[in-house]
């Protein structure tokens, strides 16, 4: 048995404490149950987290958490302040069984390391559109770390490389410049949302499978603790979980070699960002799961992604190095203002926001207002890919899309700039690195 938190405010006890009053008698019971299943990358901490802060936050007492890695079954257990027990079940066993869960309705939330399938929606959609502001939530963000034992010498990998790798192309740490001996390949197993996004990201786009040989782990956590021990070992794991492994950084086309650290992933810029996923059916009504999805969105929710080792969503401002092929005006807004720790990104062709995009206009206004910056302070910089002939034209219109939602808000910009396809963070060869590319970047002064 073990507690996860410690000292958050309660900030949903109202919200909670409605839902729950408001049930018919009949459903009161059911109604303080909740079954997680899905993501181990998620459920292995950090829904537990998240479920024993939003108990806190409702005012519940009692709470006992009992994790169980072994098994990737957890119970949380705790009473009401209507007396009533709760019980919450998070059934960590991969992604798709989140999917599953709710297709079959032995779940209420699905926990999930990488979007949701087009069969999955399919499957589900009697009970609504689950790639709906509603249904998907992006709860956080993590970045799948290549890691090595800390005495290799390798300090770099190109994208192209890391497929190589991979798929058995390249076997030898000679063929990278490292030193002499054969390449030990570790990966996750086929169930995981870690796996899935990896081969999203590093082997599909090139039309390449992992090897044979590879040695397949069901967590991060044992298939880092493997590679510490294993000099000629590479693997790949959630941001949490490089223990005492060591990361490697990564470049995608023309982008600098990037290290998965969180100022890059919160901007989705490093090569292996990728989302946390809360999925819901539409039509569910589940009190505890409504309470879960509103928590882990709030500002103390973020928090506590950000304390598992993951990042959070809350923005923050800092300063970006200066570098002689930046545009000028780009080049002026690195040396006089700060960037915020949030993209805007869109599908190809398009300048609509996405559900991530529209939960951070809401993060990005509070933070103006908080800070004392909705008087012509931002600046918003528009990106493209080079696959359209009016790239530059395009990338304002996407910083236009930014600044409408912001004029909403009662925030004035100070400037808004479009770069085309200048400054790529990946490769445009494939349509997850043409993606990445396709953004809004966040300035203040």
């Amino acid at each position: 048995m073990q507690t996860l938190l410690t000292g958050v405010r309660p900030l949903f006890h109202h919200f909670i404490l409605t839902a729950l009053l408001a049930l018919p008698l009949t459903l009161h019971a059911q109604g303080l149950e909740l079954t997680i299943n899905g993501s181990n990358t998620i459920g292995a901490r950090l829904a537990p987290l998240l479920a024993e802060g939003m108990l806190k936050e409702s005012g519940a007492r009692e709470i006992e958490v009992q994790l169980n890695p072994d098994s990737r079954e957890h119970l949380i257990t705790a009473v009401s302040t209507d007396n009533e027990p709760i019980v919450i079940r998070i059934n960590a066993h991969g992604s798709s069984t989140g999917f599953r869960g709710l297709i079959d309705q032995s779940g209420q939330i699905a926990a999930a390391s990488r979007p949701i399938r087009s069969g999955e929606v399919q499957a589900l959609s009697t009970a609504g559109e689950m790639r709906s502001q509603q249904a998907e939530q992006i709860i956080g963000l993590d970045g799948l770390a290549v890691i090595v034992h800390p005495d290799n010498p390798l300090n770099t990998l190109s994208m192209e490389q890391l497929a190589a790798v991979f798929s058995g192309q390249i076997s030898r740490w000679e063929q990278l410049g490292g030193h002499a001996g054969a390449i030990h390949l570790y990966a996750r197993d086929s169930n995981s949302g870690t796996w899935e996004t990896f081969q999203d990201l590093v082997l599909n786009p090139v039309q390449l499978e992992l090897h044979e040989t590879a040695h397949r782990y069901q967590s991060n956590a044992d298939l880092s603790a493997s590679i510490s021990l294993d000099v000629n070992g590479i693997g790949f794991v959630g941001l949490d979980s490089i223990g005492k492994a060591r990361a490697l950084a990564l470049s995608a086309g023309q982008s600098r070699p990037m290290l998965p650290n969180q100022k890059l992933v919160a901007t989705e810029d490093y090569p292996l960002a990728r989302r946390l996923y809360l999925y819901l059916r539409p039509d569910e009504q589940n009190p505890l799961a409504l309470a879960m999805i509103n928590f882990t969105q709030s500002r103390a929710g973020q928090e506590l992604v950000n304390q598992v080792g993951f990042v959070g969503q809350n923005i923050e401002a800092g300063r970006e190095d200066v570098h002689d092929d930046m545009p000028d005006a780009y080049r002026t807004l690195a040396q006089e203002a700060q960037r915020l720790s949030v993209n805007f990104r869109f599908e190809e062709g398009l300048a609509q926001l996405d559900n991530k995009a529209m939960q951070d206009i809401k993060r990005l206004v509070a933070y103006l207002r908080e800070h004392d910056k909705t008087e012509s302070n931002v600046v918003l910089v528009g990106f493209s890919d080079p696959r359209r002939r009016n790239a530059s034209l395009l990338s304002r219109l996407r910083a236009m899309v930014v600044r409408t939602q912001l004029i909403m808000n009662n925030v004035v910009i100070k400037d808004l700039i479009g770069v085309g396809d200048q400054l790529p963070v990946a490769a445009n060869s494939d349509t997850e690195g043409r993606f990445k590319n396709r953004r809004v970047e966040v300035w203040v002064y």
